[in-house]
């Protein structure tokens, strides 16, 4: 288990939040109302000199829940077809199901007190995750309700680009455009970018804080924003 109070610890940078990425592919823009297709995470680690990482994959394919509207326009952009057998499609709830538990053992075994989602164009993917765990009555969603970290914003900062294959070239991680919406690929390519993001601020002297700064506050509780 991380120690509290160690600057390379993963709990003391996020200020107690276990970030998590994740990618979702879908078939519109409404997560009310439209399906929730496919979603991968990547889990984090740091290493022992404070070096974030990509840790653990998680990826499944899901079958629209009942209702749930299939947008032709949005499956002609990312190429899906639900009804392929070959998917191997799981329901909303499996999905969520191991993704939340294996979060949850994240946030323990790191000294962690919460989730916190890490996508590009954040608000997009937590509002599918959001909803869809509403609709499986997942009680137990480890994530943050509303606060994210979002790769498009900090590459803007970063980079100067927000769309992620050119954040991704702009860091100098490969990006193969024919693999693009799939959520596992850009789960993984915006792990990468995450983790290059904050090595480079920790690169340039911006992590730990100088000297004299508090960096020993209290840990987010559940209870806290």
């Amino acid at each position: 288990m991380a120690e509290k109070n160690n600057l390379n610890a993963l709990n003391a940078r996020f200020r107690g939040f276990y970030p998590v990425v994740i990618d979702v592919e879908t078939a519109g823009f409404n997560a009310k109302t439209d399906a929730l297709l496919e979603i991968a995470a990547v889990t984090l680690k740091m290493d022992e000199s404070g070096w974030l990482q990509p840790d653990e994959t998680l990826h499944f394919h899901i079958e629209p829940f009942e209702g749930a509207i299939l947008r032709p326009e949005a499956l002609a952009f990312n190429g899906i077809d639900p009804t392929n057998p070959l998917r191997g499609a799981v329901s909303e709830y499996e999905a969520l199901h191991e993704i939340f538990k294996a979060v949850r053992k994240g946030i323990k075994d790191q000294n962690c007190n919460r989730g916190i989602i890490v996508a590009h164009n954040a608000t997009f993917d937590h509002s599918f995750l959001m909803a869809a765990a509403e609709r499986c009555g997942l009680k137990r969603n480890p994530f943050h309700p509303f606060a994210t970290f979002d790769t498009a914003a900090l590459s803007g900062l970063v980079l100067g680009q927000t769309v992620l294959a050119k954040a991704c070239i702009a860091a100098e991680i490969p990006f193969d455009a024919s693999q693009a919406h799939s959520a596992l690929y850009d789960t993984e390519r915006t792990a990468q970018l995450f983790c290059e993001l904050v090595n480079r601020w920790k690169r340039m002297g911006g992590w730990p804080l100088a000297s004299g700064t508090d960096t020993e506050a209290p840990l987010v509780t559940d209870g806290e924003e």
